[in-house]
């Protein structure tokens, strides 16, 4: 599409905004009806320890917000001469989980607190038990029950609880509701109605601890909404929220928000049965899209759903790349201090080509990348450790190496479960990330890792804010009774191409060695927890 033709495009409207709120990064982007990203904008934060707890601030998420909206409006005005006023569609996406809990007034009872707190042990075991269904930590469900058990004084005062997506969202549009795969990250969902467990929330309900409360659980969870309706409009006051010189006009249909998960589907064209997606980055999640029911119910496999609610088996860590990022800065000084300046795509395709080099084990090195706690390894706490023995070898190529290994390592330890224990199928995974802008290395090592095809799609790099907004544009276009995965395979990626690398059978055999060796360190990591105690 030329310059003036997407002009035309921007002042009829015709355009559709994903914002998508990271871990690391809030970004913003303007697409076409024929899926091109026109202009973006983005905001770089990070998580916040208040008192022993992972938060961002409010102040800060608008901040965000707004930064990232109006870089994104001067890049429209700077590239094609317009003012942006009008957007036919808009969709919110956010990391999912968590808890923000919200008063009659609209007043945040306590601190946002994030899917990478791991203070939800007792209440996550219990739900776990009660339902019969695995309620992980980072659950917003279990952040609540575990106030319920603190006592806190907050929780009689619960009007509404939400995630991040579904609070912005709240806020640009008035409506209390969230997209299903983000709600499935919430409570458990129906796949038949697309809505929360009935004999669950009755369940929860029957508690003698919850029945002291003045609410019901089901009038303080959002309203569920699948892909392809719509939660309402942005207000006035939205329109205002989103843009602070005041160009904005109101009316912009509001797609139901979704997690960074769903988004992450969308983007990779994976909400077909039997497909699946990875997306690693300060965190790791891995979702397959089921054709037959779980035989068990495992501790370290979420279910969720797409965005339209079919079940997905979710594999969550708490970490993956944030180590490497802090490893290769480190780098980065040492060539400063001797005189270079090197650009960060350089100091990765160096780096990372260099551990091509090294031995298929790593050569015994291990690292444990683990920022935060980390569920899938049982760890509460983080403490990033690089462990060797006096015979392992030292040497750029495995550092590096290992450094890559151990982004994947508690991932590879979820997905054994599904692979090898649930025998579940699938022709492939796409990933996407970061990690996988240096071409091959790191795709290669997941293929190795999960033994599996890995693919990268040619717009990996498009992401979750992309989807969010393929979504919103899914709400407006959609054909009547065209299911979203039809709607992405004939429309969104008729022309898409991707790149899949096979499994090496040695480098299989390396990275399993390397596991072993992962695991029996782990002792190592868990007193590093308990001597270096956090302030």
């Amino acid at each position: 599409m030329d310059e003036s033709r997407v002009r035309d495009e921007i002042v009829s409207g015709n355009i559709s905004l994903g914002l998508e709120l990271g871990s690391t990064r809030i970004k913003a982007v303007l697409v076409t009806n024929d899926f091109q990203t026109i202009a973006s904008g983005d905001y770089l934060w990070e998580n916040e320890l208040d008192n022993g707890i992972w938060t961002y601030p409010i102040d800060k998420i608008w901040d965000g917000i707004q930064t990232s909206y109006a870089t994104l409006a001067l890049e429209v005005h700077d590239k094609y001469g317009c003012d942006l006023q009008k957007i036919g569609s808009i969709g919110v996406s956010a990391m999912m989980h968590g808890y923000m809990a919200f008063d009659k007034k609209g007043e945040l009872l306590v601190p946002f607190r994030t899917w990478r707190n791991n203070i939800t042990g007792q209440a996550a075991e219990a739900l776990t038990k009660l339902f019969n269904f695995n309620i992980p930590e980072r659950w917003s469900i279990a952040h609540l029950y575990q106030a319920i058990l603190n006592k806190e004084e907050h929780v009689k005062n619960v009007d509404f609880f939400t995630t991040l997506a579904g609070y912005v969202t709240w806020k640009l549009s008035g409506e209390k509701a969230l997209g299903v795969g983000d709600a499935s990250g919430m409570f458990p969902i129906d796949e038949k109605t697309v809505n929360y467990k009935q004999d669950m929330l009755d369940k929860f309900s029957s508690l003698p601890e919850v029945q002291q409360y003045p609410w019901n659980i089901e009038d303080i969870l959002p309203k569920v909404l699948p892909a392809g309706q719509k939660v309402g409009e942005l207000t006035e006051a939205g329109a205002k929220l989103l843009d602070q010189s005041g160009e904005l006009q109101a009316g912009s249909l509001i797609a139901p928000p979704e997690g960074d998960a769903g988004t992450g589907m969308v983007s990779t064209n994976s909400v077909k049965k039997r497909t699946g997606n990875i997306s690693a980055g300060t965190s790791a999640f891995s979702m397959v899209v089921l054709d037959r029911p779980m035989k068990a119910a495992h501790r370290d496999i979420d279910m969720v759903t797409t965005p339209d609610g079919a079940p997905v088996a979710m594999v969550h860590t708490n970490n993956s790349s944030s180590d490497i990022n802090a490893w290769v800065g480190l780098f980065g000084e040492f060539a400063k201090a001797l005189g270079l300046q090197l650009k960060p795509d350089d100091l990765y395709g160096t780096l990372f080509a260099e551990s091509v080099k090294g031995d298929q084990d790593a050569g015994g090195l291990v690292n444990f990348a683990y920022l935060s706690g980390e569920n899938i390894t049982r760890m509460p706490e983080g403490r990033p450790l690089f462990v060797r023995k006096p015979d392992s070898k030292l040497n750029l190529a495995n550092f590096i190496k290992e450094q890559i290994y151990s982004a994947f390592a508690p991932l590879k330890i979820g997905m054994d479960i599904l692979l090898r224990e649930e025998h579940i199928k699938t022709s492939v995974l796409v990933a996407q990330g970061g990690i996988f802008k240096t071409p091959v290395v790191a795709q290669q090592v997941l293929a190795d890792a999960l033994n599996t095809p890995i693919s990268v799609m040619e717009n990996a790099g498009e992401g979750g804010p992309w989807g969010m907004a393929v979504l919103a544009l899914y709400c407006v276009n959609r054909k009547d009774g065209e299911a979203l995965e039809d709607y992405l395979e004939n429309r969104v990626f008729k022309d898409a191409t991707k790149a899949t690398l096979y499994p090496e059978p040695a480098s299989v055999q390396g990275y399993d060695k390397f596991i072993d060796n992962y695991k029996a360190a782990l002792p190592v990591e868990e007193q590093a927890v308990k001597s270096m105690k956090m302030k």
